[in-house]
């Protein structure tokens, strides 16, 4: 279930981590690495009606895994986004309730 979302990132880059987080996050969190997505939506960002080149983002849905791991989580996501030299990296988590969420 978990979904993370990158913006801002070369999308050839989000394939290749598609090698390697989904694994190393699901031992930091302690869920099944199948559950794990990435996405790399086409997004553009604008400022005085200029199109601008924007730092990555990384949007993270899940239920709440509590501030300890999201952490872990989001240094895991932000430092391996770095490797590929980009100098920063926001990782922000969106939490899906329980009763939010049906599986059918």
């Amino acid at each position: 279930m978990p979904q993370l979302i990158f913006k801002g990132v070369n999308h050839d880059i989000v394939r290749e981590l598609s090698n390697v987080l989904p694994s190393e996050l699901a031992e930091i969190s302690n869920t099944p690495v199948d559950y794990f997505t990435l996405e790399c939506p086409t997004t553009k960002y604008y400022r005085n009606g200029e199109e601008m080149k924007m730092y990555p983002l990384v949007e993270v849905l899940l239920f709440d895994r509590g501030p300890e791991i999201e952490e872990k989580m989001a240094t895991c996501i932000a430092d391996h986004v770095k490797m590929h030299g980009y100098t920063v990296c926001e990782v922000y988590f969106m939490h899906i309730g329980n009763t939010d969420y049906y599986e059918f």
